[in-house]
């Protein structure tokens, strides 16, 4: 070996172990945070009481020998890879060796402390008569156990909101881009051109509309308006609802809030593709829509997989806002059960973490149905943010 490789070994040997002290010193001290705190009536520690004052000493052991080698550092600066005893290779790897049992004995804090923890309070929370008031865990978890059916129901329409008002829109939206990207060809006679420049015209307008309002207000008009105009058919209240009510308003409210978005996406996608290949399906004897329709649109829609797909996530989110015009989702739910208790804080914190779940769970799946067309999925976000290429 010679001396470049062996100054490279020496190197990476020095920088590995401060990464193993510095990284794992901050392990042990949450291992020792968990030790002092008191344990739950599940806790496995509880009759154990000599093993976790071992496991607590050597974590605290560990802090002691970092808190050396830092010293070291700080007074040996220059010196320190060759006079250091933590940068001999044999040290380094007994640091290594004895951080992994650091990481194992906080593990089991955390699950003794934290996992048991919650075990507990569940188990308090599920056999409680009336809400805990000393213990805002034990609080969370009596609110969700016993507001359980009212939860469900608004996840089940969260859900079937995102998925199928994402289905309608995107259909829409394949209607959509079609009149947004059509340009008037030569050959076109004048009811041709006026077709697509209509087409073309009433496309951009609805994309700005629908993107450049909220739509909690597009929720309110929709649905006000719908209700409106079927009263004036001379429906009584009771009847109108049996065939228009808030699911059916938000329904369409975030299919077509979806279509604009989408449109938009696919727009993107579509003229990303190379113009040369229109030009050269074109040359070939094809129509301007089979140009489009068999040779720029399936290149096209690849390119818009992951911004498609991230609707759907966008959805699940927006369509709290649904909750305005009494749309019972997840969002109406907290509200319902906030009322109930009286704890708004705590009954948002229940449908946040929901919230969160299933933007996890729904981001997971598009990113393998994305890999699936080998694209790389995008993470989740608004797609007002993406950029549409060739956008003027």
């Amino acid at each position: 070996m010679g001396t470049k490789e062996r100054g490279r070994l020496a190197s990476f040997i020095l920088d590995d172990h401060r990464y193993v002290l510095l990284g794992t010193s901050a392990v042990a001290g949450i291992g020792m945070l968990l030790s002092s705190q008191p344990r739950p009536t599940l806790s496995f520690l509880a009759r154990a009481f000599t093993v976790e004052l071992v496991m607590y000493y050597l974590l605290a052991a560990w802090l002691v020998v970092s808190a050396v080698a830092l010293v070291f550092k700080l007074t040996h600066w220059k010196t320190y890879a060759a006079s250091a005893p933590f940068a001999k290779p044999a040290v380094a790897r007994s640091l290594r060796y004895a951080s992994y049992v650091v990481w194992a004995m906080t593990l089991v804090l955390i699950v003794d402390r934290l996992v048991l923890g919650v075990a507990s309070d569940w188990q308090v929370a599920v056999a409680a008569e009336t809400r805990p008031l000393d213990d805002e865990l034990q609080s969370i978890l009596y609110i969700l156990w016993n507001g359980r059916g009212t939860f469900a129901a608004g996840l089940a329409t969260t859900i079937e909101l995102a998925v199928f008002g994402t289905i309608i829109g995107f259909v829409l939206a394949l209607l959509l881009v079609f009149c947004r990207i059509q340009t008037v060809d030569p050959a076109d006679n004048d009811f041709v051109r006026f077709l697509k420049v209509v087409g073309c015209g009433f496309a951009k307008a609805y994309s700005t509309v629908v993107r450049g309002t909220p739509m909690m207000v597009q929720a309110f008009i929709i649905y006000s308006g719908i209700f409106a105009l079927i009263r004036t058919t001379g429906m009584s209240t009771t009847e109108i609802n049996a065939v228009w009510n808030p699911f059916w308003g938000g329904l369409v409210t975030i299919s077509l809030n979806s279509t604009a978005y989408m449109m938009e996406v696919l727009r993107g996608g579509i003229e990303s593709v190379d113009r040369g290949q229109a030009e050269a399906a074109r040359s070939l004897g094809l129509s301007q829509w089979q140009a489009m329709s068999k040779v720029v649109f399936p290149q096209g829609i690849k390119f818009a997989i992951p911004g498609l797909s991230n609707e759907l996530i966008i959805n699940i989110k927006d369509s709290s806002v649904l909750s305005v015009i009494g749309t019972f989702d997840l969002m109406f739910a907290s509200t319902t059960v906030a009322g109930i208790y009286y704890q708004n804080l705590q009954s948002n914190m229940i449908v946040a973490v929901v919230y969160l779940m299933l933007t996890l769970v729904a981001s997971w799946l598009l990113g393998r149905f994305a890999r699936h067309f080998d694209v790389t999925p995008e993470p989740f976000g608004s797609t007002s943010d993406q950029t549409i290429l060739g956008e003027e």
